[in-house]
C-alpha cells in the first residue's frame, strides 16, 4: 500500500467518523446499533493515527493537518462531549426500563404480555452490555 492509498483511506475513515459523530450529536438518543458502531468507528480511526503518526515524515502538510483535525474532533466532540452524553444516556435508559419492569411484575399476563415483557429484558441486556463497553473506552480515557 503505498502513501496515497493510506491517506486515501485515512480520509475516507476519517469522513466516517465525523459523519456518525454528525449524527450522534443531532440526535437526543442513539440506538445501541449506532452506539456501537459510534466507538468502533472512534477505536478504529485513533490506531490508524497510532499507527501513522511515525511515518508521518516526509509526507505532505496536508495529510499532517487531517490527522491533527481528526485527534481534535475525536478529543473536543466525542471525548468531551458525546462520550459522556452517550454514558448518561444508556444509565438512564437502563434505570427507566429496570423500573417498568419491576412496576409492571404484578398480575397474571397474557402471552403477548410475556413477550413484550421478554422483549423488554433483551433490550435492557443489550443496553447493560453497550454500557460496560463504552465504560471500558472511558477507563482507556483515563489513561492516557
Amino acid at each position: 500500500m503505498d502513501s496515497d492509498d493510506v491517506s486515501k483511506m485515512f480520509q475516507t475513515e476519517s469522513e466516517k467518523l465525523e459523519n456518525l459523530i454528525s449524527n450522534a450529536t443531532a440526535k437526543s438518543e442513539l440506538s445501541v446499533h449506532e452506539i456501537i458502531k459510534t466507538y468502533y468507528q472512534i477505536m478504529n480511526v485513533s490506531s490508524m493515527i497510532t499507527m501513522l503518526k511515525p511515518q508521518i515524515v516526509g509526507k505532505p502538510q496536508s495529510f499532517l493537518d487531517k490527522i491533527q483535525e481528526t485527534e481534535k474532533i475525536i478529543s473536543e466532540k466525542f471525548n468531551s462531549n458525546l462520550h459522556p452524553q452517550i454514558i448518561e444516556q444508556l444509565a438512564n435508559s437502563i434505570q427507566n426500563t429496570t423500573k417498568n419492569l419491576q412496576s409492571d411484575s404484578t398480575g397474571e399476563k397474557s402471552k403477548q404480555d410475556i413477550e413484550n415483557e421478554s422483549n423488554i429484558y433483551e433490550e435492557l441486556r443489550q443496553k447493560m452490555s453497550t454500557k460496560e463497553f463504552v465504560e471500558q473506552y472511558d477507563k482507556g480515557l483515563s489513561h492516557d
